[in-house]
């Protein structure tokens, strides 16, 4: 699915304190609740264009249904309240050569489960602008960011505070100790890595946003994965509006190095990523831009995205040393008459990065069609075909496509 920008506010490293002073929570439980269901029908072919390779493509199809109840909160000094998610993954068509899609669990195939599901939800209190939720969460933030790429997003498991309570600032912390992984039905207690072979049982994470004014936003995380790596963030969010122009920037640095026990070895990666945008109407143009300086590739968590600028469809362009820059067009046809039409292409490159003794270069160039239905009877039935295609020193040679139907039926 469309990965998202660098996130948009971030937190401060410590606790919101808990609000003494008497305040009622202007809350409704019933009223501020919602339901809805959510289906993705998921159709995924990666060729790797290799007539000798042990596997020469990936691909499989299946049905997910995801579920989601959110309260409101009850009234009085603290207002409590409680969301729930369901999920559930069906295989449609699989077999042992094509396997290992992601859509599916590991990569069994025919010899794999049929269905794979996920239970969880969220106890939540608040006190004030203050919220502590303890549960299961899909991380949208600079350091964490639960992917949405496959048929099910990734479920972490912790607890998060978040406050509101100083003007123009916005505090957030956490905890998370297991995950359930986009393709599997049981919490896993270990967090694997994306670029290191290490895990841990424990990944935590503060920051601090501040806001200027509704056009400029500042930011600071700092996360730690126990005993693998640590990680700052420093982000700067700006919007301007110059006649009919939007425009926009999104600057961020990651400085990360290990921690602890030093389970990934030495870590030294210091990442600058920039995303510029300008809108007229019905189009936007981006341009991003990406240095992995250091002698260390970038450390995320697996089965997250990377929340940097060149994060596409198949490359992140995170290797060690490597630079890449990405141009992207967008058009919207509701401006011509379509609304529920929108289009993107886009092309990014990456060098400086080494293997096998030798500089190094790939490119990644993908296009992305999608509608939804705007009215009446099949209201909110969406069709979507992603195209990408890769020529990598590192990945190889892929060619792939991701055709994805979805509905929405909201009870509430």
């Amino acid at each position: 699915m469309q990965k998202l920008p660098l996130a948009r506010v971030c937190a401060l490293s410590c606790l919101a304190p808990i609000v003494t002073l008497p305040y009622t929570v202007k809350a409704d439980f019933i009223g501020d609740s919602s339901v809805r269901l959510d289906m993705r029908n998921f159709y995924f072919n990666r060729d790797f264009r290799q007539d000798a390779a042990v596997q020469s493509k990936r691909a499989e199809w299946a049905q997910g249904f995801m579920f989601n109840a959110t309260s409101g909160y009850t009234e009085g000094p603290i207002g409590f309240g409680a969301d729930l998610y369901a999920a559930l993954g069906v295989k449609l068509d699989s077999s042992d050569a094509r396997a290992g899609t992601g859509l599916l669990p590991n990569a069994f195939g025919d010899a794999g489960p049929g269905e794979y599901s996920d239970l969880s939800g969220v106890f939540k209190a608040k006190v004030a602008k203050t919220e502590l939720k303890v549960g299961g969460f899909m991380p949208k933030s600079p350091v964490l960011l639960s992917s949405d790429a496959r048929l099910l997003p990734p479920i972490y498991n912790g607890a998060t505070v978040v406050s509101r309570d100083i003007d123009n600032v916005l505090i957030d912390a956490g905890q998370f100790r297991s995950v359930n992984y986009r393709n599997a039905s049981s919490n896993h207690d270990d967090f694997l890595t994306g670029n290191y072979s290490a895990s841990s049982d424990r990944f935590n994470y503060a920051s601090a946003a501040y806001i200027f004014s509704p056009q400029l936003t500042a930011s600071f995380w700092r996360a730690e994965l126990e005993d693998v790596y640590q990680q700052n963030y420093y982000g700067l969010l700006a919007t301007q509006t110059l006649g009919s122009w939007n425009l926009g920037g999104n600057l961020g640095y990651f400085d990360s190095s290990q921690a602890g026990a030093q389970r990934a070895g030495k870590i030294d990666n210091g990442l600058t990523s920039i995303l510029l945008s300008a809108n007229l109407g019905s189009h936007t143009w981006r341009l991003g831009y990406q240095d992995n300086r250091g002698d260390s590739p970038f450390p995320y968590l697996a089965d997250a995205d990377p929340n940097v600028a060149n994060v596409v469809q198949i490359l992140d362009f995170t290797r060690t040393q490597e630079r890449s820059w990405q141009a992207r067009y967008d058009i919207n046809m509701a401006g011509y008459g379509v609304p529920g039409l929108t289009f993107l292409a886009r092309y990014l490159r990456g060098d400086g990065f080494d293997v096998a003794g030798s500089d190094a270069k790939e490119w990644e160039r993908d296009l992305d069609v999608s509608y939804v239905i705007q009215s009446g009877p099949l209201k909110n039935f969406g069709l979507r075909w992603r195209n990408a295609m890769v020529r990598s020193d590192a990945a190889g040679q892929l060619d792939e496509n991701r055709l994805i139907l979805s509905y929405t039926v909201v009870f509430k």
